[in-house]
């Protein structure tokens, strides 16, 4: 099929070369806008109790939840009678504004909570209704016109509608930024690789189709259901470094093929036929790692998937249509402009053939110590402390985060960050009086729980502390009512967990009682992810094992890259918990360490990086396949297959980390852990699994490699693909103990 696709290419290669450019051009024009309609929420389960709660609080008391907070500076004090009128008329005027409700201040209740501890600060809060985007869209707006200040009072925004906006906006001017470090670098390392103008700018024209397209079927996708804007950040990174590596793979093997005295067509198609089927592979493997990402219900974690997939199956397209039809055009002329002219070396007398020889005369002492050094590295793992997003992802001097540090730092609580108990269908509240008092002392007896406010007053550790007021009313339905816990630990943070845990296990004087609020919702959201996660790790284990299985024909092969990249995974998620969690690196990358990581990156990074490393793994393994099918010998096959490919595997490394490690320019710790997680997982992979461990297990495995049971190989010999030609495959059935043909 593939060599037919590639007669195709060279036959019709002016209007594969024309069609693409209308596509690329036509994907341009209709995607360009994209992220206006992308959505900045989604990091929620839509069908978790919190998410109920909060859609029965907005339903039944309008505005009790706030999401947006104005923080009053007057240095004469907030008692002082100017003070007093210019804060009543904030309050009146922030409350007259469209779209927004439930506005109370520490002037409109006399609430002391709302003041800061020494008088000088205090609170206007409010509720912007709306879903996510149309609370993003609002919130910019109030925070202009609300960001002020004369002789008298100071007023700053913030809130989590107005965080999430600021980290929103950060992560997208971020992303123009890497993609600006990141490119002039991709294009001089590409020059120095190929070492000609024309070849090195192929990986980039790939990568244009592969982003512009996937942005284009974004832009069709918003028409039917949400997708995150962070989406965005994935496009590009992992579109132009597919692009990268699917390029060089195949421009390496045209170049090869014409030097070993093959005409242009015939280099095209075996080099279509060949590396075309290991770039289809690996693009299958990257695909089916993201695509386990759909078993989760957040669209955060399946915008990821949507992106993802689309972007490798443009780039995979793109690879073994576009680029054969662009090689069949240019033919020789690829080494045009050439900057830099090598010295050839026989493969089995270069570097990497050096490498592999040096493994595999000593493949016990170094898979031990190389082992030994990824498990090191991932013994922090085992202390990792799970978290959600924050105003501390924000840079230190972001106005948003200025709000929240002065909300943390000067109020005995954190009133925008409360966790709501919301009791339906009670009948008339007032009638329940006694009932709610047990229930709100019981509540504020909870560990983590600073403060809760009911109709009935305000408790804590079990007790009344200050009696029902004008401020209470608000507590109160017609068929039902809510509670307000104010939490003594952060809003978002294991602590907080166990204390949603406990306030759900109280015996409730009430039926339908449901429990909201920020740390609910990341109570809930961990339990919905990790309850998934076993799901999608066995999805990529089960399929990656079945496709290097048809690769390679072998069991223990397919066996032995999953316990490697587990290995180097691990590895990798120890190192992202020493330097973010711990906080050791926090200078250099510029970020403040909040003793947690964000539950959603784990799990978007093993799906992401576990599709990367495989992407190498497939490249290695089908050229020792190829060597081992042409010479029955496992060691040469192995040193061989790593000397024609460790170069094009290192460079392909060392650029898609550039894409990553640009994100470590970001302003958003997340983003910052996103690249420079994923950047040291590509050159792990790259170096000490792929230039180490795999040879050395390879050896130490000897013809085993490559042994199957009888069934099996018939399942193979019917099924199986591989890269070399079919009158090189020798079907064979090796002894498991011998290695010898049976």
């Amino acid at each position: 099929m593939l060599a037919s696709l590639a007669r195709l290419a060279i036959r019709r290669r002016v209007v594969i070369l024309a069609g693409a450019v209308i596509a690329l051009t036509s994907s341009g024009i209709f995607g360009r806008g994209v992220a206006a309609n992308l959505t900045t929420g989604g990091f929620t389960d839509p069908k978790a109790d919190s998410t109920r709660a909060m859609k029965l609080l907005e339903r039944e008391f309008p505005g009790a939840s706030p999401n947006l907070l104005l923080l009053v500076t007057a240095a004469s004090g907030v008692d002082a009678p100017a003070v007093i009128q210019a804060g009543q008329a904030l309050t009146s005027e922030l409350a007259s504004e469209q779209g927004v409700g439930g506005v109370v201040s520490y002037w409109s209740l006399r609430a002391p909570q709302l003041a800061s501890t020494d008088r000088t600060q205090a609170l206007v809060l409010g509720r912007i209704f709306g879903n996510e985007d149309e609370v993003n869209k609002r919130v910019k707006q109030l925070a202009s016109a609300y960001t002020r200040g004369d002789d008298m009072l100071t007023v700053a925004v913030g809130g989590p509608a107005e965080t999430l906006r600021q980290v929103t906006e950060t992560a997208e001017s971020d992303l123009i930024r890497a993609e600006a470090i990141a490119f002039p670098i991709v294009l001089i390392l590409l020059l120095l690789i190929f070492g000609s103008v024309i070849a090195a700018l192929l990986p980039l024209t790939v990568g244009a189709v592969a982003v512009i397209g996937t942005f284009a079927f974004l832009q069709l996708l918003t028409g039917v259901t949400d997708v995150s804007i962070y989406a965005l950040n994935l496009t590009t990174g992992l579109g132009l470094g597919l692009a990268i590596d699917y390029s060089l793979f195949i421009v390496s093997r045209f170049r090869e093929e014409l030097a070993n005295g093959l005409e242009v067509r015939d280099a095209v198609i075996q080099t279509v036929r060949t590396a075309g089927k290991t770039v289809a592979f690996s693009g299958a493997t990257v695909a089916i790692s993201l695509a386990a990402l759909l078993v989760f219900p957040q669209v955060f974690m399946r915008s990821f998937a949507y992106a993802g997939i689309a972007v490798t199956g443009i780039a995979v397209t793109s690879a073994v249509v576009v680029l054969p039809a662009l090689l069949a055009v240019l033919g020789r002329r690829i080494n045009t402009f050439r900057i830099l002219r090598r010295r050839v070396v026989p493969e089995d007398k270069g570097r990497w053939h050096r490498i592999a020889s040096i493994v595999m005369r000593r493949p016990i002492p170094i898979a031990t110590a190389v082992t030994a050094v990824l498990i090191l590295l991932g013994v922090p793992f085992g202390n990792v402390n799970f978290g959600s997003v924050d105003d501390r992802v924000l840079p230190a001097a972001n106005p948003a985060r200025l709000v929240a540090e002065d909300l943390r730092n000067n109020f005995t609580g954190n009133e925008s960050s409360t966790t709501t108990v919301v009791a339906a269908n009670i009948g008339n509240p007032r009638a329940r009086i006694d009932e709610i008092t047990r229930y709100a002392a019981e509540l504020s007896a909870v560990p983590g729980v600073k403060r809760v406010d009911a109709l009935t007053g305000s408790y804590a550790g079990g007790a009344l502390i200050a009696p029902a007021n004008l401020a209470s009313l608000r507590f109160a339905g017609d068929n039902s009512t809510w509670l307000s816990v104010v939490p003594a630990v952060e809003p978002v943070s294991p602590e907080a967990k166990t204390m949603v845990t406990e306030l759900r296990t109280l015996d409730a004087p009430f039926e339908d009682v449901l429990v909201g609020g920020p740390s609910a919702e990341f109570a809930d959201n961990q339990t919905s992810l990790f309850g998934r996660m076993p799901v999608a790790i066995g999805i990529i284990a089960v399929i990656t094992f079945v496709l290097l299985f048809l690769m390679t024909g072998s069991l223990l092969v397919p066996t032995k890259a999953l316990v490697l990249n587990t290995l180097s995974l691990s590895a990798m998620f120890g190192a992202m918990v020493w330097i973010f969690q711990d906080g050791h690196l926090s200078n250099l990358l510029d970020f403040t360490p909040v003793g947690t990581l964000d539950i959603n990156m784990p799990i978007l990074m093993v799906c992401l990086a576990f599709g990367l490393s495989m992407d190498y793994e497939v490249f290695l393994l089908s050229r020792i396949k190829e060597e081992y099918d042409r010479t029955g010998d496992n060691t040469t096959a192995v040193a061989m297959g790593l000397a024609k490919t460790g170069r094009i595997v290192t460079a392909a490394a060392a650029l898609l980390a550039v894409v990553f490690i640009a994100f470590a320019a970001s302003g958003i710790t997340l983003i910052k852990l996103f690249g420079v997680g994923l950047a040291l997982a590509i050159v792990m992979d790259a170096t000490l699994v792929r230039a180490a461990l795999v040879p050395a297990f390879m050896k130490l495995a000897g013809n085993a490699n490559w042994w199957l049971p009888r069934p099996l190989r018939r399942v193979h010999e019917r099924f199986g693909i591989t890269e070399g030609s079919h009158d090189q495959v020798r079907s064979q059935t090796l002894s498991p103990t011998t290695g010898e043909p049976r």
